[in-house]
């Protein structure tokens, strides 16, 4: 009886039996010609497609083969979503792509676009007809459609319509419509009615009963059939030539008989290239299932899919977390297509008219990141702002076991303001790949963002340990095995007369062969073996470099761009302005680095015309024009998503976070995209960034919970993410310029942690002393006043020898007074500013820890959770043998008014501390 239940054999088995029933043609066509009924495809594209589809499904089966020995790690496949091949073959290999894990057809076609091996399109007879919309995706350059170059960032677009995604007055003249199918017909996607008949078991070869047509084999049942035999001893590779043959798995797509010998057939089609480069993707892949460190993009760090030279960007995202980044992507390529320069004044990345594509699932639709991308896309283009990304939904009605409603994904896309809506039956290649390159033609030619929501299936489930059984009934399985794509575009091909089933069946046995070689090879290739290894890629640091560029940048300020220096400052120097507060030294730094860095941009809520909440970016814009400093809707995820695209572009945002408090809801942002950028891809992409956050307490007359949030543990926790908390005026700059270098040499994020409270200080022991006040350092001194991540600042207060207080942000402040107060008893007092959090100044901590044997750890973060316990702990690693006690706030959250006081630390219980301590 045929199984109900979609596992490798099963589906292996159906596959070979539908396509032993397709029999041949009633006669040939060349594979040159144009596919049947004006689809816009070759047969020997077609032909193509069908590679990528079946090299995508063979490594799912190996995957899972692999998985059955112990040998392979990840089983979450791309069967059912092959269409997504078709998406490929209709942008452009220099497209740049952030993938979601369903996405191995479109990777395959896009290593043969790469490599040259897509053949070129049907010749286009009328340049007004359906396949002038399909540009030729072989290579770059314009898709014949005169794209507008002449929108600068923040000018209204006066072909933008509010809310509507309607083109202007150069479109086609079916740009008007509000939702486009692409067709004339609603697109087979799940909760929209199908254009056509579904296909039914008949159409597979299957006879009600269950029994192949045209092939004498009984299915699923687990016994050694005529289409291949069950692994021995786990599957294992090795052993003796019968046990070779009989360990083949279906799975890996080879049809062995009784005997263990290779179906013959002499196939009229050639048959794949060993060496192709759909064997090359493949084997990537493989690499990546075994964690292989020869992997190419995450050496066996991950899973993912990703290729320098093929524009596919990884991202490890389950969910829809690369979205903001998509659009923050399609910001920075709109900027570069103006000025054609990178931050570090190379050659922009990618090509003047490329397009962002991103794929996601349906569940994804109704994660936040998702609707914080599809707001952020459309409230640009509804200013004008050009956002040329194609978000690409691959819809199969379920994320894991939750079922989409039917006809909520369409009607959510289709909701969207100002993002254009294209729909397909991802099933059928002809109408993906044409419906697809009307998509991408339309966000190339206006620059525009769209979404194509593709319908899919899943076969096999989720992953490897998913069992379907327990939420979808066999009906429901046996209805997506019938719109199996693989088999969709078998049927094509047989019926246009480019192939028979024989030929098409020995064609899916050698690439099943090629494909079980090349897991062996894979399996015995090195993986990483030491913390060295693992680490190696996830935030180099160069602290001689980022010293000799800061000192570079001063000599360019002093030197060759002193006059543009002065102008920009209006002839008002910082160094000449007498003392400065700390806004005020952060905003002269972020000057100076905007004229060293042109492709520096600052961005977020009200930090352009209002200059920010506490005036630390004012001036900014009317210095250096909207297109570098602006407003940005009011959503952090937004906000550093945009970061994030522009980082991978070549610029260098600094992003401004309003609040700490604020951050938290984004901070995935930071913790799953920024931070694991260059670690999963070995540095081939990484995203600079420097995130100015306004923190932590002490806020007089203004307070609460949210505007004085003292919580910085969740940045703390994130691999090589920098943490840079200055307290003082002549530290905040440097530190600030430390960290813009750290990002141009070594591609690092960091987050610059600004001290709300001491923004406008400017006493410190008593009013009007002015001595928290700081002169701004002349470019001439930025070198020997260069700060290197990771080094304390050290103050002596009396004697300096009996107590050593080690602190940070506000402490510092607090500390200075508290130790002038002991020194009138006659106790001197080393207070350590740690100046970086992440990571924590080590070596200074024991070495000023070590002088006096005495330590007291001021932390104005929690008790839990806080910077406190990495100093105690840095201090018991280092074999520190003193006294040590801690004053920290309490576990709670920070109350408004004068019950802060009650929670947070304070001078007298530091002073209390240290008296506690010295008396042991």
């Amino acid at each position: 009886m045929l199984s109900v239940v979609s596992t490798p054999q099963d589906l292996d088995d159906r596959f070979r039996a539908a396509l032993t029933a397709l029999g041949a043609p009633a006669r040939r066509r060349d594979l040159g010609e144009p596919l049947p009924g004006g689809a816009p495809l070759t047969g020997a594209q077609a032909l193509a497609l069908f590679d990528a589809q079946l090299t995508s499904r063979l490594l799912d089966l190996a995957g899972r083969w692999l998985r059955s020995f112990g040998e392979g790690y990840y089983t979450i496949g791309s069967a059912g979503h092959e269409g997504n091949a078709a998406v490929a073959a209709a942008l452009r290999p220099t497209d740049p792509a952030l993938l979601h894990y369903r996405s191995g057809a479109f990777y395959c076609l896009r290593a043969a676009q790469a490599s040259g091996a897509f053949p070129a399109g049907p010749e286009v007879p009328d340049a007004a007809g359906p396949a002038a919309l399909i540009p030729d995706p072989r290579t770059p350059g314009d898709d014949g459609a005169d794209a507008d170059h002449s929108h600068d960032a923040g000018v209204p677009d006066p072909e933008a319509v509010s809310g509507t995604g309607a083109a202007g007055p150069d479109a086609d003249p079916s740009d008007s419509a509000p939702a486009s199918s692409g067709s004339g017909a609603e697109p087979s996607v799940p909760g929209a009615e199908p254009s056509a008949p579904g296909v039914g078991p008949s159409d597979l070869g299957v006879s009600p009963s269950g029994a192949a047509a045209g092939a004498d084999v009984e299915i699923g049942s687990g016994e050694a059939t005529s289409t291949g035999a069950p692994l021995v001893d786990g599957g294992a590779p090795g052993g003796s030539a019968e046990v070779e043959a009989a360990s083949l798995p279906a799975s890996a797509g080879v049809a062995v008989d009784a005997a263990g010998s290779a179906t013959a057939g002499v196939p009229e089609l050639p048959l794949p290239d060993p060496d192709d480069a759909h064997a090359t993707a493949a084997r990537d892949v493989l690499r990546g299932m075994v964690a292989s460190a020869e992997e190419p993009i995450a050496g066996g760090r991950h899973k993912v899919f990703g290729r320098a030279d093929l524009a596919v960007i990884p991202t490890t995202s389950t969910i829809a977390s690369h979205l903001p980044r998509a659009v923050g992507m399609g910001l920075a390529l709109e900027r570069l297509r103006r000025n054609g320069r990178r931050a570090d004044g190379d050659a922009a990345p990618w090509p003047p008219d490329a397009i962002v594509v991103c794929s996601f699932g349906d569940a994804s639709v109704n994660h936040a990141t998702a609707t914080a991308a599809f707001n952020t896309a459309g409230w640009y283009d509804h200013t004008g702002l050009r956002i040329p990304v194609l978000f690409v939904c691959e819809d199969n009605g379920l994320g894991i076991s939750v079922r989409s409603p039917e006809g909520w994904v369409a009607a959510t896309l289709r909701a969207k303001p100002g993002i254009r809506y294209f729909a397909a039956d991802g099933t059928d290649v002809a109408e993906a790949y044409r419906v697809a390159g009307e998509a991408a033609a339309w966000v190339r030619r206006h620059r525009r963002p769209a979404v194509l929501h593709l319908g899919t299936v899943r076969l096999m489930g989720h992953a490897g340990a998913d069992a379907e059984t327990a939420y979808r009934s066999p009906a429901e399985i046996a209805a997506d095995v019938a719109r199996d794509p693989l088999l969709a575009t078998a049927r094509r091909l047989v019926e246009a007369g480019y192939a028979t089933g024989e030929e098409l069946l020995a064609r899916y046995d050698e690439r099943g062969w090629q494909i079980r070689r090349l897991a062996e090879e894979v399996l015995d290739e090195p993986k990483l073996a030491s913390p060295v290894d693992v680490v190696a890629e996830l935030a180099p640091r160069r602290p001689v470099r980022i010293s000799r560029a800061v000192a570079d940048a001063g000599t360019r300020a002093a030197g060759p761009t002193a006059g543009a220096r002065a102008e920009a400052f209006g002839g008002k120097l910082p160094e000449l302005a007498g003392p400065l507060t700390l806004a005020q030294s952060i905003n002269a730094a972020l000057a100076d680095g905007m004229l060293d860095h042109p492709g520096m941009a600052v961005f977020g809520e009200d930090v352009a015309a209002k200059g920010g909440v506490y005036g630390v970016t004012k001036g900014l814009r009317d210095r250096f024009g909207a297109a570098r400093v602006f407003d940005t809707l009011l959503d952090e995820t937004s906000i550093l998503g945009l970061g994030l695209g522009a980082g991978v572009a070549g610029m260098l945002p600094v992003p401004e976070i309003q609040y700490l408090a604020y951050l938290h809801n984004a901070e995935d942002q930071i913790r799953g995209e920024a931070a694991t950028m260059r670690f999963f891809s070995r540095g081939a992409f990484r995203n600079p960034m420097v995130v100015r956050v306004a923190g932590l307490a002490y806020q007089e007359g203004f307070g609460g919970h949210f505007h004085n949030d003292n919580s910085v543990a969740v940045l703390r926790d994130v691999p090589g993410l920098v943490i840079a908390v200055p307290a003082r005026p002549d530290d905040a700059a440097p530190m600030l310029r430390t960290c813009l270098a750290a990002a141009e040499i070594d591609g690092a994020v960091s987050v610059f942690l600004e001290p709300i409270a001491l923004y406008h200080t400017r006493d410190l022991y008593s009013d009007g002393d002015g001595e928290w006040l700081a002169e701004y350092a002349e470019p001439g001194a930025w070198a020997a006043r260069h700060v290197p991540i990771g080094r304390a600042r050290v103050y002596g207060v009396g004697s300096a020898e009996d107590l050593t207080i080690i602190t940070f942000g506000n402490g510092v402040r607090m500390s200075l007074r508290a130790a002038a107060t002991l020194a009138d008893e006659g106790i001197g007092s080393r207070v350590v500013d740690l100046r970086w959090l992440a990571p924590l100044p080590v070596a200074d901590i024991i070495r000023e820890a070590s002088a006096t044997g005495r330590v007291l750890v001021v932390d104005e973060t929690r008790r839990s959770g806080g910077v406190g316990e990495g100093v105690i702990a840095a201090l018991v690693d280092g074999g520190y043998v003193g006294t040590a006690r801690r004053v920290a706030g309490l576990d709670s959250f920070v109350p408004l008014g004068p019950a802060a006081r009650q929670v947070l630390v304070s001078e007298e219980a530091i002073t209390q501390g240290a008296r506690t301590l010295l008396a042991r």
